[in-house]
């Protein structure tokens, strides 16, 4: 009996610490960087609104070039959606919709990722001129992560391992574009 009992303390307590520890942790994340890119900020808006360009920069879609991918919609329209299905298990599957453009300025978009990890991502990259021939851009990701599985988020740092991808990702972008004409 007292044996019992010694178990079902140690289970609720190592319940009551999950639950103390995602009470506590982040439920969200926001991770963003910028780079400046040496071209007229239409130049870059026009580039970037199209999804399927990202074939040529961002870091997650060059992962797997072989991935099977479904287009749904005019690319560089709201509503155009790109889903991905991959055997590469970092690039996993999932689908990327615009949701929102505001023309030369910002573009909005979500991320659904169903394996290997299910999640949303919320993702914007928006366009500022700083003159005539430069252009700054921002890109932004972030997620929600419920608990109890945001504790992964006490122990593992996003902003530093998306950061770096995402800025990654910002240099390919910056080199695809300063290369055109």
């Amino acid at each position: 009996m007292d044996t019992l009992l010694t178990i079902i303390g140690i289970i609720a307590g190592i319940v009551l610490a999950v639950l103390a520890l995602s009470l506590i942790a982040a439920k969200s994340y926001t991770i963003q960087r910028k780079i400046v890119i040496n071209r007229p900020v239409m130049q870059v808006f026009n580039y970037i609104k199209y999804l399927r360009n990202q074939d040529n920069y961002s870091k997650w879609v060059m992962l797997d070039p072989n991935k099977r991918i479904t287009d749904i919609g005019a690319d560089g329209t709201v509503g155009f959606n790109s889903a991905w299905d991959s055997d590469v298990k970092q690039v996993g599957k999932g689908n990327h919709t615009i949701t929102n453009i505001i023309e030369g300025k910002r573009l909005d978009t979500r991320v659904v990722f169903i394996k290997p990890f299910a999640g949303v991502a919320d993702v914007y990259m928006a366009t500022q001129a700083i003159s005539n021939d430069v252009t700054e851009v921002t890109w932004s990701f972030s997620s929600k992560m419920p608990m109890p599985m945001n504790i992964m988020l006490l122990f593992i740092n996003m902003e530093k391992m998306l950061g770096r991808d995402i800025e990654e990702s910002l240099n390919n972008l910056k080199t695809v574009l300063e290369k055109q004409a």
